[in-house]
């Protein structure tokens, strides 16, 4: 059971707090956990789960937003990491991003979200669709009422009708004039790649999206032609447990509109569609850098908004750097951009250039991590496939569309 949950800047400002028992948790946790946080750093914040003195803490970090729960009885702690997630998922689904100015901007449409989403301490309501039916997204109409009425409140004055029912994520009597569904399956693959240009580590992290427009309650069915290959399922409150564990087949009754049904990882895989291959030498003052980039593993389709992205040393005063393809952007900050676009199939993509090191270092001693950004259409690169997708309880038979996407995650390359 939680007892409170705090919203907190990257400066440790507490924007939010929501008592959510009759026992009070006091601000000063707030203080404790930020003192811990500046004096730990940030393997701290890569704590899900601290114990503090008086208290448990769960934290999770969504763009410069902390959302710290806190609690003094025993719990499971994936239940309330999962809903501290569920929280900034919504608010960012409702607000359209997730920053501490937005947050401030609609303290009533947050104090609302979370007054639905959990009671007395333990979750309730945290499906977006039936969120929507309740508490009405902002916009510039509502806002505008609100400053003329007086009235601040977007709540509506009707329950939701599907509250009642056995499947809370789905509204009652739904129609559509065509009836279709669409399935993506969207992967981030992560990889690390050391000095010696030897993969460490490489891994995919994906999900399958939905985008449902049916009539009625519909029964789908959806299976995998290779689900040996997955590792750490998480489904939607939707998806029967029991048809997965005996034929590893999603069973469920999709919500309306758009929501992630699956997310999986796909652990050491051993290549990678594109290889950077980054020389760097330095001597008496000057430092050479060369950075060639190409396919390593053709996909079958185009490799599109490929990036390499490095910050220049701290020892290193300016830069000059080309390329025989795309373009190159050194910032303010010394973070600099190499923008390729699509791979080119009649050169290999190659960036050079110097750095002017501080007067008096003669060679380089602290060299830049590559990380390296793409995006391929039309494929899977974990080689998972939807095999087929069937229906029950439709009068017609609806459309359905498949697609598929891989783009880089935390995609890095040492030199």
């Amino acid at each position: 059971m939680l007892q409170c949950i705090f919203l907190l800047s990257d400066s440790g400002e507490v924007m939010l707090e929501k008592q959510l028992t009759g026992h009070w948790v006091d601000r000063a946790i707030c203080s404790w956990f930020w003192d811990q946080s500046i004096a730990q750093g940030d393997s701290f914040k890569h704590l899900p789960v601290i114990a503090s003195p008086t208290h448990y803490l769960f934290q999770v970090n969504r763009e410069g937003v902390t959302f710290l729960a806190c609690t003094q009885v025993e719990m499971p702690p994936l239940m309330a990491i999962e809903f501290l997630c569920r929280v900034a998922d919504v608010l960012s689904e409702y607000l359209g991003g997730l920053n501490e100015d937005l947050i401030k901007d609609n303290f009533v449409i947050v104090y609302e979200l979370l007054d639905e989403m959990i009671d007395n301490g333990f979750p309730l309501t945290t499906e977006p669709n039936i969120l929507r039916e309740m508490i009405a997204p902002p916009n510039i109409v509502s806002k505008v009422l609100s400053v003329v009425t007086g009235n601040t409140s977007n709540m509506s004055n009707t329950l939701p009708g599907a509250t009642g029912s056995c499947v809370p994520w789905r509204k009652t009597d739904l129609k559509h004039s065509s009836n279709e569904v669409y399935v993506d399956l969207v992967e981030e693959m992560d990889a690390t790649i050391n000095r010696d240009g030897v993969l460490v580590k490489c891994e995919i992290c994906g999900e399958v999206q939905v985008n449902s427009h049916l009539s009625g309650l519909p029964d789908l069915t959806l299976s995998f032609a290779n689900t040996s290959i997955l590792n750490d399922v998480r489904f939607h409150p939707c998806v029967r447990l029991r048809p997965w564990e005996s034929n590893q087949i999603l069973s469920f009754v999709p919500p309306d509109g758009q929501f992630k049904l699956m997310s999986y990882r796909i652990k050491k895989l051993k290549s990678t569609p594109i290889y950077v291959k980054p020389q760097i030498t330095s001597d008496s003052g000057t430092c050479r850098i060369s950075l060639l980039v190409g396919i390593r593993n053709d996909p079958g389709k185009a490799i599109d908004d490929i990036n390499v992205q490095f910050q220049l040393p701290p020892r290193v005063l300016s830069a000059d750097l080309t390329s025989n393809y795309g373009t190159v952007n050194i910032l303010s900050n010394k973070t600099c951009t190499w923008s390729i676009g699509r791979m080119p199939k009649d050169k290999t993509p190659s960036m050079t250039g110097t750095l002017v090191l501080e007067t008096g270092v003669e060679r380089l001693h602290v060299f830049p991590t590559f990380l390296v950004g793409f995006k391929i259409m039309g494929v899977a690169l974990s080689g998972l496939k939807i095999e087929k997708l069937d229906f029950k309880n439709l009068p017609t038979r609806p459309y359905k569309g498949f697609r598929a996407l891989t783009r880089s995650g935390q995609y890095e390359v040492r030199s």
